[in-house]
């Protein structure tokens, strides 16, 4: 009977027990902890990840003149976070944006946090796969809904403040999220083919040329895909990228590892050789190739 009774909470808990499931605390490789999967303020509470929360929350100065103008219209919408507790970024910005919903008065039960992975199996995805087609490439992102859209989201860190950012969004003012290229390009693929799209390069590339800030945003974007098992598109993306920023060593170098993992080593070795001509001492490169010619 006592068994009868311990399955049948186990099937409860189960069921509805979605608390079991919550601040899930897992070990990396180097023995450090990191939450995944969802979690909330308790969770960033405990262990070592206090040393940094508290702190950063404590220390932060809000402006409570823009929160003011926050308090009423910030009620209306719910707002969908993802970090890395082993994210730098994650660990300045979350802290901050704690303090600022809570001088807001912001209902926390409209507040949903998922902290994600950085293996290269699980590469910024979390257990329940939460960041699925939410084009998840840079953490923190704070993801804004109302009536169950996404209205706008902060990527990274913000634009001013985290107080400005937030009102310029509800207050449906123009706002564009950093590394917009990736958002622009993510739209491109959901739109177009692979083919299509390589039929407009010239077009895209003078476009991606002009406000792209830096070779990462797009490399960060096409590991993204490629850890996600998206190679064509991540192939794709890196290719594209050494077309926009045709003399950094490091766009070859992601396009030779994607070669490398669709097992395409005369792409593969024709890229790591053009990082040798950018960057002659590149260890990297001059690994890789003897590595591909012990396969070949």
């Amino acid at each position: 009977m006592k068994q009868t009774i311990t399955l049948l909470a186990f099937l409860f808990n189960l069921s509805f027990g979605f608390s079991q499931t919550l601040n899930t605390l897992s070990v990396d490789k180097k023995g450090k902890y990191l939450l995944l999967g969802e979690i909330n303020r308790q969770g960033l509470k405990k262990n070592s990840f206090n040393n940094w929360f508290s702190k950063n929350y404590d220390d932060y100065l809000v402006n409570n003149k823009i929160v003011n103008r926050l308090k009423r219209p910030l009620k209306d919408y719910e707002i969908k976070v993802f970090l890395g507790t082993w994210c730098r970024d994650s660990k300045r910005e979350i802290p901050n944006f704690y303090k600022v919903l809570d001088a807001a008065n912001f209902p926390e039960k409209q507040l949903k946090v998922i902290a994600v992975n950085k293996t290269v199996e699980a590469y910024k995805q979390s257990p329940n796969g939460e960041e699925k087609d939410l084009n998840i490439h840079r953490v923190p992102t704070f993801i804004f809904y109302k009536n169950g859209k996404e209205v706008n989201r902060i990527v990274e860190f913000p634009k001013e403040t985290l107080e400005r950012d937030i009102l310029k969004i509800i207050s449906s003012k123009k706002y564009t999220p950093n590394y917009s290229v990736v958002s622009d390009m993510e739209r491109l693929l959901n739109l177009k083919t692979i083919n299509e799209l390589i039929l407009e390069e010239k077009i895209l590339v003078s476009k991606f040329s002009e406000f792209a800030k830096g070779s990462r945003e797009l490399n960060t974007y096409g590991y993204k895909l490629l850890y996600s098992g998206e190679i064509d598109k991540a192939l794709y993306i890196f290719d594209f990228n050494t077309k926009v920023f045709p003399y950094k060593h490091n766009t070859y170098d992601s396009l030779g590892e994607a070669y490398f993992i669709a097992k395409n080593y005369t792409e593969a070795l024709k890229n790591y050789s053009h990082v040798l001509r950018l960057k002659p001492d590149d260890e990297n490169a001059v690994k890789m190739i003897e590595k591909i010619k012990l396969i070949d």
